[in-house]
């Protein structure tokens, strides 16, 4: 343990942990914080998630990832018992900073992080044009190529003129199931 670590101003740091245990570790913290009475010394506990949609056997989804997975962020003012308590969470194996001396983060990097956080739809990101070639990477068109005949960027829809049987047939796809050739 360090010789009396002592930073009175509450900032926020980053805690290494085990990867998969974050959410584990934020509540077991969480309630370390209430029963040891930290309320003065430890605030606030984040594992930073943002919203992604995915494909998952042709369907949309929307899943919520962790943004830094095996890291979660902790206000407070590092003395040595709220490092102790904070340190001493099961599956919390440090915090990054250099030797025993944790580093906190900027004001700006965790008001970027909660701007991340806050979007709750993502949004697509469609960066391609009707008429570029495609090939279709997921559904029952897989690998066959297409020109893209429309766009609908509100829903995410893309048509694709596939050649089949020597005629162009439209087919309707999710923007996620095709990639630019």
């Amino acid at each position: 343990m360090p010789k009396q670590i002592t930073d009175l101003k509450k900032k926020w740091y980053v805690l290494h942990t085990y990867s998969g245990y974050e959410d584990n570790v934020a509540r077991n913290l969480k309630q370390r914080i209430e029963s040891m009475g930290m309320e003065d010394k430890i605030f606030d506990v984040l594992v930073p998630k943002e919203t992604k949609i995915k494909i998952k056997n042709g369907k949309r989804k929307t899943v919520e990832e962790r943004i830094f997975p095996g890291y979660v962020l902790v206000e407070m003012i590092v003395a040595d018992d709220s490092w102790y308590v904070v340190r001493n969470t099961p599956n919390v194996t440090g915090f990054i900073g250099s030797g025993v001396t944790p580093t906190s983060i900027s004001e700006e990097e965790i008001n970027t992080l909660k701007k991340r956080m806050g979007v709750k739809e993502p949004k697509y990101k469609i960066d391609v044009a009707v008429g570029e070639s495609v090939k279709i990477i997921d559904g029952p068109f897989k690998d066959f190529d297409g020109k893209i005949s429309a766009i609908d960027e509100e829903k995410g829809k893309i048509k694709v003129l596939v050649s089949m049987f020597g005629r162009e047939t439209p087919v309707e796809l999710d923007f996620l199931q095709i990639k630019k050739i």
